[in-house]
């Protein structure tokens, strides 16, 4: 058996127990430049620059012509929709399958970290860190909108325009059956929040995991194609990599960030009666980008850990009140009901060709796998940091299986109740709102309205800071050439980029922008992903021989 060898990690913690290190004689950091210009400086100077520059220039011409770029950005995302929908759904596909492989083949027996690895964190504040960092605002923002608009157009039966669907129901829709179409509207809800996403920050979080602590490699997405570049991978096929892991991060980051200012400053406005329009959300975000520092300058530990797990709380207490107060039999009783939806409707919802919904597919969920792929980086690099020490079929079944049900739960809760406001009393306050208010105005038919709402808009807030805190950590680790402990102005630095992008795309062309750009940077970031799958294949069956009796024979033999 091969025993671990001592390699300068800058950070990345040595297997624990036998491992079998890639051979190969770069060194964490080696091309980083450090301390220039009397600067505390520790970046890989090409993927930094070029990542920096890139994005800065972006953000500068968008808000200088903003009125120029809106009908781009429109353009972009529906030409990319339109052609390359079946991609983004066959690639997801792909993602869950090899997913659930991995959970039932014995490479499940591979531990994270080595053989002896002992987990970092507890199972609550793993639960806490991965959930808020996965999909905290896009929780908050369509939990109850997307349920109820696909209530709504599955109830009012499909058209056809030139002999093509044009209305934005999800399959077959469900005409004129209330009960029908809110089961078909929940299992379409559930879809995109489900087991698709969560395979896919999977995939990725498992690569980076086992590549860098089981392989030594630093903790970047370049390291995962090692089996396929070779030394390679710390040239320019590497920093291309690097790259675009940056760009998917800031951009699906900057969405995120752009919905929840949208929603924050509705609830505001709704709550308080503060003035909306992009002059808040400006100032909101700036606001909120400041938090984030403090919690950077705070550290992973106090910083990302104590906000996950204060807004984990404040999420399950909002979740429980609407539970009790709002229908509550109905919830109890949809749970199971929209999940053996779910089940049922699974295939044909994730089918990617012979669509005939083709509004429903093309504008919900290739814009979803998109944006969830773009997080990718982001998500899939922070879950690894968290997950040293888990075997890979733990780690598969939290990360895959327990955030799924806890959507399961939220959508039916939050959107059932929506619903049921609709179905049961007639009020179509909810339907008739903007998707940002749809929260306020459902929590509006509740008692507590006052309190619930505010916390509503903490959540927003917090999850945006857990956010932005947790991808300026992981967009710093990869310009900063795998180092995980880099200066914090470094940091700070990303922190600031991320708030810019979301502001520039706001001003320049609101919700349609954020969505254009998130498409626009998961796409070329798929391909990554697809090349990744057999990578993370390889690197576990090399694994595995350190833990099977009968390789391990072979090699004493």
């Amino acid at each position: 058996m091969k025993e671990p060898i001592t390699r300068p990690s800058d950070g990345v913690p040595a297997p624990e127990g036998p491992a079998d290190l890639i051979d190969t004689d770069y060194v964490i950091g080696q091309d980083n430049i450090t301390g220039e210009f009397k600067l505390n400086l520790d970046i890989h100077g090409k993927v930094f620059a070029i990542s920096a520059l890139v994005t800065l220039f972006f953000v500068i011409l968008t808000l200088a012509l903003h009125s120029e770029v809106e009908p781009l950005f429109t353009g972009l995302r529906n030409w990319l929709t339109n052609h390359l929908t079946w991609f983004f759904l066959l690639s997801a596909n792909i993602f869950v399958v090899l997913c659930l492989v991995l959970v039932i083949s014995p490479l499940g027996k591979v531990r994270i970290g080595g053989v002896n690895a002992k987990p970092d964190f507890s199972y609550s504040a793993w639960f806490s860190m991965l959930f808020a960092a996965g999909m905290g605002i896009g929780l908050m923002f369509y939990g109850v909108s997307e349920p109820m608009s696909h209530f709504a157009s599955s109830l009012g039966g499909t058209s056809l325009d030139g002999g093509v669907r044009s209305d934005w129901a999800p399959l077959g829709a469900a005409a004129g059956n209330p009960e029908a179409a809110a089961r078909l509207g929940m299992a379409a809800s559930i879809f995109h929040w489900g087991l698709h996403p969560w395979a896919i920050y999977a995939v990725v979080a498992l690569a980076l995991a086992i590549f860098a602590y089981n392989k030594g490699l630093p903790l970047t997405m370049r390291s995962i194609f090692y089996p396929v570049l070779g030394e390679r991978t710390w040239g320019w096929p590497g920093h291309v990599i690097d790259i675009l892991a940056v760009f998917a991060t800031l951009f699906g980051l900057a969405t995120s960030l752009g919905l929840g200012a949208s929603q924050a400053t509705a609830g505001l406005g709704y709550l308080f009666g503060a003035p909306g329009g992009d002059t808040t959300m400006v100032l909101l975000i700036i606001g909120i980008t400041l938090i984030a520092i403090l919690s950077i300058i705070s550290g992973v530990d106090k910083g990302v850990r104590r906000l996950s797990e204060i807004n984990m709380v404040l999420a399950f207490l909002l979740l429980a009140f609407v539970i009790i107060v709002g229908p509550t039999l109905v919830i109890f009783t949809g749970v199971l009901d929209n999940l053996v939806a779910y089940i049922t409707h699974l295939p044909a919802l994730s089918a990617p060709f012979g669509r005939e919904d083709v509004n429903f597919s093309q504008g919900w969920t290739a814009f979803y796998w998109a944006w969830w792929i773009s997080w990718s980086p982001f998500v899939g690099m922070f879950i690894a940091r968290v997950s040293r020490g888990r075997s890979v079929r733990e780690f598969i079944i939290a990360v895959l299986l327990i955030p799924s049900l806890v959507s399961v739960v939220w959508m039916t809760a939050f959107g059932g109740t929506a619903v049921h406001q609709l179905v049961a009393t007639g009020f179509e306050g909810v339907q008739d709102a903007a998707l940002e208010l749809q929260l306020f105005v459902m929590l509006g038919e509740l008692p507590l309205t006052a309190i619930t709402s505010f916390v509503g808009i903490v959540l927003v807030i917090v999850f945006f800071v857990t956010s932005s805190d947790s991808g300026s950590l992981v967009i710093d680790t990869i310009t900063a050439g795998g180092k995980v402990d880099a200066p914090k102005p470094q940091r700070v630095f990303w922190a600031v980029i991320e708030g810019l992008i979301a502001i520039a795309l706001l001003l320049g062309g609101g919700l349609v922008a954020l969505q254009a750009m998130a498409v626009s940077t998961g796409l070329p970031f798929t391909l990554v992903l697809l090349a990744g799958c057999f990578t993370i294949v390889k690197g576990l069956l090399s694994e595995y021989r350190l833990i099977n009796p009968r390789y391990i024979n072979k090699s004493i033999t």
